[in-house]
C-alpha cells in the first residue's frame, strides 16, 4: 500500500507538469481552431533558458525552501518573459500569415518552427544532456512500514501548489477578465467579435504568449523535479501533454489538466508496476480507448456545427 501511495504522489506531480503544457494547446485551439504542435519546443525553450538563467546568477544547491523559492521566482519571470516573446513570435510568424489558408497549412507551419527550434538548441547548447544539482532539496516522510516509506519531497509540493495556483488565476482570467471576454468571444465567432471592436489579432496574441509562459514554468518545473534536460524533451513531453488535450477535451481547460493529471499517473503506476519501456503505450492506449467511447474527451462538449 505504502508503494502505491508513493506512486500516486510521483504520478500527481508529473501529470501537473503535463496538464501546464497541454493547456498551451487548447486555448490556441479553443480560439483559432489549430493545433500548435511547436508548443512542446517552447516547453523545452523555456527549460534552456532556465536552466542558463540558473547558471548566469551562480545558483547552486541549498537546503533552505525560502531562498529557493526567492532565486526560483526570478527564474521563472526569466524564462516566461523570454518563451512568450517565442510565442507571439511564432504566432506572428507562422500562424497569422497563414489563418485563412486551408488547415493543414497551420499545422505543417507549426512542424516546421517545432523542428526549427529543436535544432536550434542543439546547435547552440550541444547535443548532450545538461545536468543540475538540486536547487530544493529535502522533504518529509508521510508513512512509514516495514518494507517501504511514503515520502513527499518539497519540490514535489511545489509543483503541485504552483500548478493549483496557476490553474486558479488563469480560470479567473478567462471568466472574469475582459480578456478572457474577447477570448471566449473568439471562440464563439472570430468575425462577429472583430465586428464588435475586438482586436482578435492581439487576443490572438496574447493567448500565445500566455501559453508560452505557462509552458515555460513548466520546463523549469522539469528542469528542477529531474535535474537533466536535452533538446528533444520539447518533443515527448509535447506529445504526452497533446495527448492529455485530447483525452481531457480539446479546448476545455479544466480537462487539459485532468487529462494531464491522467497521463501522469498512468505512465507512472505503467511503469512501476509493469514495464517502464511501454509506459508511453499504455497512456497512447488509454487515448484510444477514450476516443472510441467519449470522442469528445473527459470533459470536452461535443462539436455543433454552425449553420
Amino acid at each position: 500500500m505504502n508503494y502505491f501511495i508513493q506512486q500516486l504522489i510521483n504520478g500527481i506531480t508529473l501529470g501537473s507538469i503535463y496538464g501546464l503544457i497541454a493547456i498551451g494547446y487548447t486555448m490556441v485551439y479553443g480560439i483559432i481552431g489549430m493545433i500548435n504542435f511547436a508548443h512542446g519546443d517552447v516547453f523545452m525553450v523555456g527549460a534552456f533558458v532556465s536552466l542558463i538563467t540558473i547558471i548566469i546568477f551562480g545558483i547552486t544547491g541549498t537546503s533552505s525552501v525560502a531562498v529557493g523559492i526567492g532565486v526560483l521566482i526570478l527564474v521563472a519571470a526569466i524564462s516566461m518573459v523570454i518563451a512568450g516573446i517565442y510565442g507571439w513570435t511564432i504566432e506572428r510568424l507562422a500562424y497569422r500569415p497563414l489563418r485563412g489558408s486551408f488547415r493543414l497549412a497551420p499545422l505543417i507551419t507549426a512542424i516546421g518552427v517545432s523542428i526549427f527550434l529543436q535544432n536550434f538548441i542543439q546547435a547552440t547548447q550541444g547535443a548532450r544532456v545538461k545536468p543540475l544539482q538540486a536547487i530544493i532539496s529535502g522533504g518529509f516522510t508521510i508513512l512509514e512500514g516495514n518494507d517501504f516509506v511514503v515520502r513527499v519531497t518539497y519540490m514535489q509540493i511545489l509543483i503541485v501548489v504552483l500548478t493549483f495556483l496557476l490553474m486558479t488565476g488563469f480560470t479567473y482570467l478567462i471568466s472574469k477578465t475582459s480578456l478572457g471576454r474577447a477570448q471566449r468571444a473568439c471562440e464563439q465567432d472570430m468575425k462577429m467579435a472583430m465586428l464588435l471592436g475586438i482586436d482578435v489579432n492581439t487576443t490572438i496574441s496574447t493567448t500565445f504568449v500566455i501559453g508560452a509562459a505557462l509552458a515555460a514554468v513548466a520546463g523549469l518545473m522539469y528542469l528542477l523535479y529531474y535535474g537533466v534536460i536535452d533538446f528533444y524533451i520539447g518533443f515527448s513531453a509535447g506529445i504526452k501533454a497533446f495527448t492529455a488535450a485530447v483525452l481531457g477535451g480539446v479546448g476545455s481547460l479544466p480537462g487539459a489538466m485532468l487529462g494531464g493529471l491522467v497521463i501522469g499517473l498512468i505512465e507512472v503506476f505503467f511503469a512501476a508496476y509493469f514495464s517502464s519501456e511501454y509506459k508511453d503505450v499504455a497512456a497512447f492506449s488509454m487515448l484510444i480507448v477514450v476516443l472510441i467511447f467519449m470522442p469528445q474527451g473527459l470533459l470536452g462538449r461535443p462539436e455543433i456545427e454552425k449553420v
